[in-house]
């Protein structure tokens, strides 16, 4: 049954953008990682919604918990679903928050929701569409938090990589709200100053969560942009990014426009998807 699966199952499927396929945690009753062509796209404990795996995904986590006082609802677009780590952690503590999430692979919305179903919730609702054009027919402020989170493989798509799509996303974004996105990259990083510096020409106010050897160029990894048309709550994100499990480093102001000095802003035109893990970056 689903809903009952153990660690010990390990289950696969084509899905239609490729191969996915559960492994299972051997340190965890049921929590499970989602590899899709041999990428870990998320991780789920369907005993504790609340524990997540991933160092980007705490520190999304991190900045969802300071977005609003605690257990308080949240409008939330996510752009990008998988096994839906973060819808299902919003969920757990902020109950009645307003969810849409957006995945493009039909079939691994299934595959997911027979396998690790989601507890059933109103507010929670899943669409099949490409995140852009879900992004677009949104209306003019409607989120409060709106989280990318989108790959094709390991790649961040080109036409989610702009500054026109930015652009809509600070057009729904509700004036206090806060732009979530996360960017994978590797030395020397231009991919991520890019996407910083298009990101900041539309919602100003941002900074730059990251392990400290991602951010000196040392290796590929995850970068995580926090954005808004106010200031993020930066203090309280410095001093729980440092003291999680995985320690991390923000970067704002003078530091952050250091990181994107000599960047270009990105278009439409001009929109590369993102860089490619190294071959060796995998391991599960």
């Amino acid at each position: 049954m689903a809903g009952g699966r153990r660690a010990a199952d390990r289950v696969s499927a084509r899905v239609d953008t490729g191969h996915a396929e559960l492994v299972p945690d051997p340190d965890r009753a049921r929590a499970f990682t989602l590899v899709l062509d041999g990428a870990p796209q998320s991780y789920v404990d369907l005993d504790d919604p609340t524990y997540l795996d991933f160092e980007y995904m705490r520190r999304m986590a991190i900045a969802v918990d300071l977005a609003a006082p605690p257990k308080r609802p949240l409008r939330v677009l996510h752009l990008g679903g998988g096994a839906l780590s973060l819808p299902r952690y919003v969920a757990s503590t902020r109950p009645g928050s307003a969810q849409r999430v957006v995945e493009v692979d039909g079939a691994l919305v299934e595959f997911v929701r027979r396998e690790l179903p989601w507890p059933k919730d109103p507010r929670l609702r899943v669409r099949v569409a490409d995140a852009r054009a879900a992004l677009e027919s949104s209306r003019d402020a409607s989120y409060d938090l709106v989280v990318a989170d989108v790959f094709a493989g390991a790649r961040t798509p080109a036409h989610l990589a702009s500054v026109e799509f930015a652009g809509q996303v600070a057009r729904v974004l509700a004036p206090d709200g806060m732009y979530l996105v996360n960017v994978a990259d590797g030395p020397p990083l231009a991919y991520a100053k890019g996407q910083v510096a298009t990101i900041r020409a539309v919602l100003a106010h941002a900074c730059l969560m990251a392990d400290s050897t991602v951010l000196r160029g040392r290796r590929y990894g995850n970068l995580v942009v926090v954005a808004g048309h106010v200031e993020p709550p930066i203090p309280a994100l410095s001093r729980r990014v440092a003291g999680d499990w995985f320690p991390g480093r923000v970067v704002y102001d003078g530091e952050l426009d250091r990181f994107t000095h000599g960047a270009q802003v990105v278009d439409d035109a001009s929109a590369q998807p993102s860089n490619p893990p190294p071959a060796s970056f995998w391991r599960h």
